[in-house]
């Protein structure tokens, strides 16, 4: 969920490229980066963001995401890291200890990975990677496009291609 939400708010930033990487190292480290090309965080703004009642929304006065996010990761022995710049983008950054008694489950990864291209079939354009010390797995939406030649990425037949090949790729990499 933490990946749909850092993403999410890429999305209302007015990304135009979002790239999520996952590295998994040989002691079992986990970390997943979300980085975007939005509209960036003024100083100010990102001095506070991890600040639960610091938000950006108009219909709630708590903003969740990026606190709970740090306090998960920091809980399960990682670390946590947000970089911004207004105009530019956004860089966020968690490493779990997957041996951690305090590691939440990562759930189903590939099909986060597959949700965020079907329900934004348009815009932003997506790139996942995936590293583990034996294995290397990438998913490009812009390469995607070029391969179906203008068919719509939520079409049923595409959808089903490219949840096998995300399946595929980064499944021996992010089931943990």
């Amino acid at each position: 969920m933490h990946v749909l939400d850092i993403v999410q708010n890429s999305i209302k930033a007015n990304a135009t490229l979002i790239t999520v990487s996952f590295t998994r190292d040989e002691n079992d480290i986990f970390t997943f980066t979300v980085e975007d090309d939005g509209c960036g965080m003024s100083p100010e703004f990102l001095a506070k963001v991890t600040d639960p009642f610091t938000t950006t929304r108009t219909t709630r006065k708590v903003g969740l995401g990026i606190p709970m996010l740090k306090q998960s990761s920091e809980m399960a022995g990682g670390t946590f890291s947000l970089q911004s710049e207004l105009g530019k983008g956004t860089i966020i950054s968690a490493s779990f200890d997957l041996k951690n008694i305090d590691c939440i489950p990562m759930g189903e990864m590939c099909d986060s990975l597959l949700t965020l291209v079907i329900l934004n079939p348009d815009r932003p354009e997506f790139v996942f990677k995936a590293s583990s010390p034996t294995m290397e797995a990438f998913f490009d939406t812009r390469m995607v496009r070029e391969a179906v030649g203008g068919i719509s990425l939520n079409e049923s037949d595409i959808s089903a291609w490219m949840k096998e090949s995300i399946d595929e790729e980064f499944k021996p990499i992010l089931e943990v």
